[in-house]
């Protein structure tokens, strides 16, 4: 089950010094009963097994955590990092991704759950399937706090879904502009001005 996005009524002016931190989107309470859903829903699907969480860095280390406290069974937790570079003989600026950090563990025969902040595309998490699938676990499923399913490329199935949400740019809880606001304990919309670059 995926919770909608908020109402416009919901959405309230944060307390934060910074003009680049906008309305609040979801709010810490929200955010938290999402997240124990899913680890109750984990936990039922997991039953008497053991489990391994992979977050990928850094992104979703605030919902790996909070989600790990959250479901109910012996589990392991493990990290990848990745980075996407354009290909010097390629049509169209085809965009390659290598593992900067690769897991510290096997996952052969082991439930892996790969634990994600936003999917849009799916184009990066493919390829962290595939090449984890090539390491023959016992399964293999995704959850996601956020997912734009509408901006899909590639087909990828998401077990666990937090939020649909809209093409926004987003801070807190994980979500950061330029490395900052990721430790804010919401998500709000980024407000830049006319003359603050968008690039991350």
């Amino acid at each position: 089950m995926t919770d909608p996005a908020p109402s416009q009524s919901s959405y309230t002016r944060p307390q934060n010094p910074d003009e680049r931190v906008g309305d609040v989107y979801l709010d810490a309470d929200t955010i938290a009963k999402r997240v124990r859903e899913l680890g109750a829903e984990i936990t039922a699907d997991y039953q008497g097994q053991d489990l391994l969480l992979i977050s990928i860095l850094r992104g979703a280390i605030f919902f790996m955590a909070d989600l790990s406290r959250a479901i109910d069974l012996p589990l392991e937790m493990d990290f990848l990092a990745i980075s996407s570079y354009t290909q010097e003989h390629s049509d169209a600026g085809a965009k390659a991704i290598r593992f900067l950090k690769d897991l510290d563990q096997p996952v052969k025969d082991k439930n892996v759950l790969v634990v994600e902040d936003m999917i849009d595309s799916g184009l990066t998490l493919h390829y962290i399937v595939r090449s984890l699938q090539l390491r023959r676990p016992r399964s293999l499923e995704i959850c996601t706090l956020f997912d734009r399913p509408h901006q899909r490329l590639v087909e990828i199935p998401v077990r666990y879904r937090g939020f649909e949400v809209p093409d926004d740019f987003f801070v807190g809880y994980g979500f950061d502009y330029r490395q900052s606001f990721r430790n804010i304990p919401y998500v709000a919309y980024l407000q830049l001005g006319p003359d603050q670059p968008t690039l991350f």
